[in-house]
């Protein structure tokens, strides 16, 4: 079992919402991310999901984009990412993370050597923005053959018979976007509510956490109020971009963090 799944397993029998932190894997620099990934450990985040940077990243909205390009410039990529993770573990840090990201790095690097080196650096699931439920297959597989897991996306507009789809993936998670479009937008409330959380969660007989567009912990307590995890991106990458110094950038998340974990601890 991997250490995402059991804290999920662990998070449900206590009855908390799992805090999943993203981070742009190389913002503000290669080194900076690792530093990252352990205060926003400290500070209360469940999980880490650390973005791979990519040049193309058409998911994101600007924040996000412009965090990739800063990465990219300073050295971050997939290389990165997976040394960046075995530093991590070799530090002693044991936050679960899911690298997140897009579909052509692994494809070029092959998906088999990529899974077999995810598990190796550490990993413990990956989540690819632009491969859809029904053509997970071809990256789950050797996943599972390394002891990693996949973790699903789901839209308000996804169908029933992706849905359907879900359990057969044996997902510790389903990653719910609160909203169509891009990553950034202001917070609506998650699309469909309670009901559609529900729908997928039975679907997929898996914890489903809810992203996109949250970025206070009064959005955060309203999304634990309906889901299992509640997933802060861009403003968390916000944060990292307004401050002066990496250690500032470090300051700023872990207070951040702090703040959320206070308000779904007032539920």
């Amino acid at each position: 079992m991997t250490r995402l799944r059991r804290k999920m397993d662990e998070l449900t029998a206590a009855r908390r919402t799992a805090l999943v932190v993203y981070l742009t894997q190389g913002d503000p620099s290669p080194e900076a991310s690792i530093d990252l990934c352990e205060r926003a450990a400290a500070a209360g985040a469940d999980v880490i999901e650390l973005g791979v940077p990519f040049s193309d990243p058409n998911a994101d909205g600007v924040v996000i984009q412009e965090a990739m390009q800063r990465a990219l410039a300073r050295g971050g990529g997939l290389d990165s990412a997976l040394s960046g993770v075995a530093e991590l573990r070799r530090r002693g840090c044991q936050v679960p993370v899911v690298l997140f990201g897009y579909y052509n790095p692994i494809f070029v690097r092959g998906v088999e050597r990529f899974a077999r080196e995810a598990a190796e650096a550490g990993v413990d699931a990956v989540l690819t923005v632009d491969l859809p439920v029904d053509e997970l297959d071809e990256l789950r597989r050797p996943l599972g053959a390394a002891g990693l897991d996949v973790i699903p996306l789901v839209a308000p507009t996804t169908g029933p018979d992706r849905l359907a789809a879900l359990r057969t993936l044996d997902p510790p998670f389903v990653y719910y976007i609160s909203m169509t479009g891009i990553t950034g937008a202001a917070f609506r409330g998650a699309a469909g509510g309670g009901e559609r959380v529900t729908l997928v969660r039975q679907a997929s007989g898996a914890p489903v956490a809810v992203g996109f567009g949250i970025k206070t912990g009064a959005d955060a307590r309203a999304v634990a109020r309906i889901a299992d995890g509640v997933v802060v991106g861009s403003a968390v990458v916000r944060r990292i971009a307004e401050a002066d110094t990496p250690e500032a950038a470090a300051d700023s998340v872990a207070r951040f963090i702090a703040e959320l974990c206070r308000a779904l601890d007032e539920d």
